[in-house]
């Protein structure tokens, strides 16, 4: 950071751009310019956006001599709207650092007062690497209403239901009336469709309020296609050497990428100390090109370990190629995320649950040995050839501990691949569905719902975008283009019936019906009690942290799972199948032993008719045992009867 950056912000600044106001002084306005000689602030105070319009004010800033332009000004306050005009051009454009679009990212910027906001969360002490249930959460479809208030309505029922973390999907602001927030433009401002920036901060302080803690969904990969002015300020801003699969890359390692640089990290610290977030959420971090001594991952972890200090912070990342680099330590040569997203293990359950292994599910099978190894080792490819893409998939990562991989069976993206956008209990027998959810809720692994998974929603989840028509055609395309790699959907027949992106009905299609949760008690108990002995029972409240869990293959698609507790004896055995009823004759597997002088014990089975199943006999304490179908069972070691034992002996 420059000398005369580091001043402002021990004058009163909290960030090196954008509009602030610095107790004392007035309203402090900030933006690198460099290929700019002047630089005009061009604004209105509140009340005067109105028909006629008055006079605009129009106030020089001043350069910094390093690209940097500023100025102080007493008469702007929260709410006035301003724009920047530039040498002599006459089309005046919003802060690249905007702390909010009322009218979209073609429009004004808003000065916005971050200090008034009354927080509730002093003593929050923030969210462990370990021991979290994560939500990923939409808030345009979260509920009907699609804001941040009716958000934090439904917060105390996910802290009821065992949730710990909240992931929401991106929300720097972005074109149109709906999206996913992945093109998102104004990446300092929280789109103005789900409410005010203070409405966010609400939400936030709520979430707290109940034990949530909440991080946030951040795209640095590259910039929307539409309301990214950027390059008009500086075009170094984009990348000349790398071209994002998505658009613009922006500029981490050429010339002038150091202010490049700042403004991301002063975007992550931004979310963090700004919203109180816990942490952050790196999307596509493959796509995030950079070859200097420091890579900008790397620093954004420790700008927002910084940023939350001394609260803890989560960061998690997705990255496709697996690479483990990633949430090594800094110490030794990787980057100090706390997590990584889970592809092996979701695809090899969506195998298992759906017999479909086209595209990129080839090189899965969803048999028992692929959940053993993803219970043990995380990711199942860690340097093996993967024919799918005709090279080597991930790197080792053998010894990390199981908290550290997120699993999931849903997620935004994997429904929306489906082409028809269908929850994954809908794609499966019901059986099934339970028997892989206790797996799923069971693994020592971080698990992820996406919203509404727990009480099996019937709506949809699509790819929604609301770009203008040459964008949206594009688009279109694309998508369809992308979900082609499914020879099914590649059939003149699904690729008509492909839902639009921009069709509003797409995107209000994909609504959670909130009803559901008291529609389908069955589904939401299942969730409920499993995320409750995940969290009270100690042996696999335990399991995150070690690498005390071993199984067996009992048949193509039967397998056993043990947890060794902490004391000896004190284990758990999870049992899975996922065929036909199961007689376990002969049964020359270790594993399936009970500790000394006891015998297992059925203490949970997704049969169970509150789950909706069919019920299960009482587990025997001799003889070989049956597995149902389609079912898994959870034992514990139970002391056998004395004159038991003496008869055995």
């Amino acid at each position: 950071m420059s000398e005369q950056i580091t001043n402002e912000l021990v004058n009163g600044r909290r960030f090196p751009i954008g509009a602030e106001r610095v107790p004392e002084k007035g309203m402090h306005f900030r933006v690198w310019a460099p290929e700019r000689k002047t630089v005009k602030l061009v604004m209105n105070t509140p009340g005067e956006e109105r028909d006629p319009p008055r006079p605009q004010t129009e106030i020089e800033l001043q350069s910094e001599g390093n690209g940097y332009f500023s100025v102080i000004v007493q008469e702007a306050c929260a709410g006035s709207l301003y724009r920047y005009l530039l040498d002599d051009d006459p089309q005046p454009y919003p802060d690249p650092a905007s702390r909010f679009q009322p009218q979209g990212p073609h429009g004004p910027s808003q000065v916005i007062d971050a200090l008034t906001f009354d927080w509730t969360d002093a003593t929050w002490p923030g969210i462990a690497a370990q021991g979290q249930v994560i939500y990923e959460m939409h808030i345009g479809t979260f509920t009907h209403e699609g804001n941040w208030f009716a958000a934090a309505k439904e917060l105390p029922e996910l802290a009821a239901l065992g949730v710990t973390m909240l992931e929401i999907m991106p929300v720097a602001d972005f074109p149109g009336r709906f999206g996913w927030g992945y093109d998102g433009v104004n990446l300092f401002a929280p789109t103005r469709l789900y409410g005010t920036p203070d409405e966010f901060r609400y939400f936030v302080d709520q979430a707290h309020a109940v034990g949530l803690g909440v991080i946030l969904d951040v795209v640095f990969n590259h910039l929307g296609p539409d309301g990214n002015y950027l390059s008009k300020f500086s075009s170094d801003y984009i990348s000349a050497r790398y071209q994002s699969d998505w658009g613009d890359a922006l500029n981490f390692d050429g010339p002038h990428s150091d202010a490049v640089r700042e403004y991301v990290l002063a975007n992550s610290e931004y979310w963090i100390k700004e919203f109180h977030l816990d942490g952050l959420r790196l999307d596509a971090t493959q796509q995030i090109f950079d070859s200097s001594a420091e890579h900008i991952i790397a620093a954004i972890v420790q700008a927002a370990r910084r940023a939350g200090a001394p609260r803890k912070t989560f960061i998690v990342g997705e990255n496709e190629p697996q690479d483990a680099k990633l949430f090594l330590p800094l110490e030794y040569g990787g980057f100090g995320l706390d997590a990584l997203w889970n592809d092996d293990f979701h695809h090899t359950a969506m195998v298992a649950m759906t017999g479909r292994a086209d595209a990129y599910y080839s090189d899965y099978r969803g048999v028992a040995q692929e959940f053993i190894s993803t219970f043990k080792r995380g990711f199942l490819y860690q340097g093996q050839w993967y024919s799918w893409q005709n090279k080597t998939r991930g790197t080792p990562g053998l010894h990390m501990p199981p908290g550290k991989f997120v699993n999931f069976i849903q997620n935004h993206d994997q429904l929306a691949n489906s082409g028809s956008g269908k929850r994954v209990h809908t794609m499966t027998s019901p059986n099934r569905y339970r028997a892989l959810t206790t797996l799923f809720l069971l693994a020592p692994q971080t698990p992820m719902l996406f919203q509404g998974q727990e009480f099996a929603a019937t709506s949809p989840f699509f790819y929604f975008a609301d770009h203008k028509d040459e964008i949206a055609h594009l688009v279109a395309r694309g998508r369809s283009g992308f979900l082609a790699q499914f020879r099914a959907l590649a059939t003149p027949e699904m690729q008509a019936r492909l839902p639009d992106p921009g069709d509003p009905q797409t995107f209000t299609a994909s609504k959670l019906d909130l009803n559901d949760r008291n529609q389908h008690q069955e589904e939401y108990a299942l969730h409920r009690d499993l995320l409750s002995l995940r969290r009270n029972d100690p042996v696999f409240q335990a399991s995150e942290h070690s690498h005390r869990i071993d199984g067996a293959v009992l048949s193509q698609d039967a397998w056993l799972i043990r947890f060794f507790g902490e004391s000896p004896g004190d284990d758990r055995l999870l049992l899975v199948n996922l065929s036909r009823d199961l007689h376990l004759v002969p049964a020359p597997e270790p594993l399936l032993a009970p500790p000394k002088d006891c015998v297992w014990d059925a203490i949970w089975f997704s049969d169970d008719p509150r789950y909706g199943g069919m019920g299960m006999p009482p587990w025997p304490t001799k003889g070989n045992w049956y597995l149902q179908g389609e079912s898994a069972v959870v034992l514990r070691p139970i002391k056998q009867a004395k004159e038991s034992v003496d008869h055995e002996q």
